[in-house]
């Protein structure tokens, strides 16, 4: 039987009304979102479910709603007999916050308390309208690399290598649109400024990472009861000391996305079951590798979908 690993999406799959199709297991969810808003002091699971859009795209609301959504998200699946057991997990960017939560070394109300903590400090640490983000598409990685290194002036660094021709920079805005016209005269089959204004994953959230790091101090984090493969550096962790350098150094260093999928394959795994809202992961496992099985799962339909993929193959 093929080995499955469980993952979960990062901030932009968010959406509101996401995790309102859940039919008989709808109580669950709002079971998870409950127990968020205690340990937040606001009520998570109504911007979620009512909006205003515009504050749940606030990354230190999106943070903790996107990992409730994840969590509830595994906890259904993993109370379905028929679904297989996770062998590993991941989870891109703050995914791999839920990724750690799913696997029993972090608990729930700690979690959302760190996450939305890390949005303040991640918001906090490039003013409004200085950061910017874009995909490159259609260009390897190298000349992405390459048209960030030509910029003379400010930040703007390759940060998430998610799929073979496609690779997110980030940085000071201006070198970012720099960068952006560098890899137009690469050769890049397409160049789009994304809708954010914290540049991830770059140099300019050390300050952040800092102060991350002073919060992780001061969680109990355990050894995962199914192995987490993290982001920075695409390996399992050995201790709990060194789960928490590896979220501190995440915030401002690469998202090795591309890698934690092989890795993950060359330890047996055969296909990947993305947790929570939204395609986006199981897309770029299309294109990462294609031996690879690949389902989504964010409400009844798709659960059901999934379970029925896998019985008949």
């Amino acid at each position: 039987m093929t080995d499955f690993a469980y993952i979960f999406p990062g901030q932009g799959s968010q959406s509101v009304g996401m995790m309102s199709a859940w039919n008989d297991h709808q109580s669950s969810v709002i079971d998870i979102y409950q127990q968020a808003s205690d340990s937040l002091g606001y009520d998570l699971w109504k911007l979620v479910s009512e909006g205003p859009e515009e504050r749940l795209n606030q990354t230190e609301i999106t943070q903790p709603a996107m990992l409730c959504a994840g969590v509830a998200c595994w906890q259904i699946v993993s109370s379905e007999h028929e679904m297989p057991a996770a062998t590993m997990m991941a989870g891109h960017s703050l995914g791999e916050y839920t990724a750690l939560v799913c696997a029993g070394s972090l608990e729930l109300a700690d979690a959302v308390r760190l996450v939305a903590r890390r949005g303040q400090l991640m918001r906090s640490a490039v003013a409004p309208g200085h950061g910017a983000m874009a995909a490159i598409i259609g260009l390897a990685d190298d000349d992405v690399v390459k048209a960030c290194a030509l910029v003379d002036k400010g930040v703007v660094e390759a940060v998430n290598f998610n799929a073979p021709g496609q690779v997110v920079i980030a940085g000071d805005m201006a070198a970012v649109e720099a960068a952006m016209e560098h890899a137009r005269e690469l050769g890049a089959r397409r160049v789009l400024a994304l809708p954010v204004s914290v540049p991830s994953h770059c140099s300019l959230m050390q300050q952040a990472a800092e102060g991350l790091a002073i919060e992780l101090d001061k969680l109990d984090i355990r050894m995962p009861q199914v192995p987490v493969v993290h982001n920075q550096n695409a390996e399992v962790a050995a201790s709990p000391d060194e789960i928490r350098q590896r979220l501190a150094l995440q915030l401002y260093q690469p998202v090795k996305w591309v890698s934690s999928v092989l890795a993950m394959q060359r330890q047996g795994v055969g296909g990947l079951i993305e947790c929570g809202p939204g395609k986006v992961l199981t897309g770029l496992t299309r294109r990462i590798e294609k031996t690879l099985q690949s389902f989504a799962i964010f409400d009844a339909e798709s659960l059901a979908s999934t379970q029925q993929s896998l019985g008949e193959s």
